[in-house]
């Protein structure tokens, strides 16, 4: 097979599946909202199942809500029928995807729900299966053909990956979850990294380098070099932020032979400033549009940090896109 055929044949599997999440969109209706609803007043949690391909998808369902704040896990149908039903409380939800609705292997799980009165909602493209019937809510996907003639699960599982994306969203909403939150949930990496905030990684107490405005260039340069942040932050008589003194004005006092002067003379008046609840991606890009290494941490017009350049780039933050 060519290249152009190849295109082709990709082109048409795309098509196939954006045709079935047409139709996925136009079957949504006041049933999807109920089911929403009830997993929104789950006092447990929500606990995902299937097998093969519909498993897989059921697991990133799962680890999905589970970092969007909303408790949920995957159980495995065959563990679970050895052991691992005990894992689903009376206080969940249990949400089950089958393309058929007929998967054997999820009798065990539905059984036991139906013992407890613990409420399930089917996933399914057969409304009138094992699955959609026993069930407590169904939602019922459309039989849109698979990217493939025989039916390898491709556009079906296409759907319900969908579908629980938009569940996820919803669910979101609802919570009035935020970028914050979804950030106490990855703390680790690129993206962990992208929500940590001003305060996490600024230097106070004492670490914060502080000279005064009447300060003389050997109290200012003795002040940044014993704090080793590359700069001073200068208080005016009422202990507010008058300016910042960096080891660029030391090199430009000496060559322009002004050692004699104070920082009122020497300093930089009005430094850029940042708020400790800022994100500290939001600083290290202010720090790259304006050309500086240091941003001084103020709230309520009170010094409470100073924050590096440095400390942005090793927490592993990076600028802006």
């Amino acid at each position: 097979m060519d290249r152009t055929n190849l295109t082709k044949v990709a082109l048409n599997a795309l098509q196939l599946e954006i045709n079935g999440l047409e139709e996925l969109k136009t079957s949504l209706n006041d049933n999807f909202a109920e089911i929403v609803l009830a997993l929104f007043s789950v006092s447990g949690k929500i606990i995902l199942s299937g097998m093969g391909k519909s498993g897989h998808v059921a697991r990133k369902i799962a680890a999905t809500l589970a970092s969007t704040g909303t408790s949920s896990f995957f159980v495995h149908p065959a563990e679970a029928s050895h052991g691992d039903l005990g894992m689903i409380s009376a206080n969940d939800i249990v949400i089950l995807l089958s393309n058929s609705g007929e998967t054997a292997e999820l009798k065990d799980i539905v059984n036991y729900t139906k013992r407890f009165h613990i409420p399930t909602v089917a996933i399914t493209s057969n409304g009138e299966s094992s699955l959609a019937t026993q069930s407590t809510m169904a939602i019922i996907i459309p039989r849109s053909p698979e990217a493939v003639n025989f039916d390898a699960p491709t556009t079906s599982t296409t759907m319900m990956m969908a579908l629980g994306d938009v569940i996820a969203v919803s669910l979101i909403e609802m919570k009035g979850f935020k970028k914050d939150d979804f950030g106490v949930f990855h703390p680790g990496g690129r993206l962990g990294a992208s929500f940590v905030k001003v305060a996490d990684l600024m230097h106070k107490g004492r670490e914060i380098p502080i000279s005064f405005i009447e300060d003389n260039f050997s109290a200012l340069v003795n002040e940044v070099t014993e704090k080793k942040l590359g700069c001073t932050i200068i208080k005016d008589k009422n202990g507010k932020v008058a300016g910042i003194f960096t080891d660029g004005d030391i090199r430009r006092a000496f060559l322009q032979g002004k050692t004699n002067l104070t920082a009122r003379d020497l300093a930089s008046l009005h430094p850029m400033i940042i708020s400790s609840n800022k994100l500290a991606v939001e600083a290290l890009d202010i720090m790259n549009q304006k050309l500086i290494t240091s941003l001084i941490v103020v709230d309520e017009e009170q010094i409470v940090g100073l924050l590096h350049i440095h400390d942005c780039l090793k927490s592993g933050v990076s600028p802006l896109i």
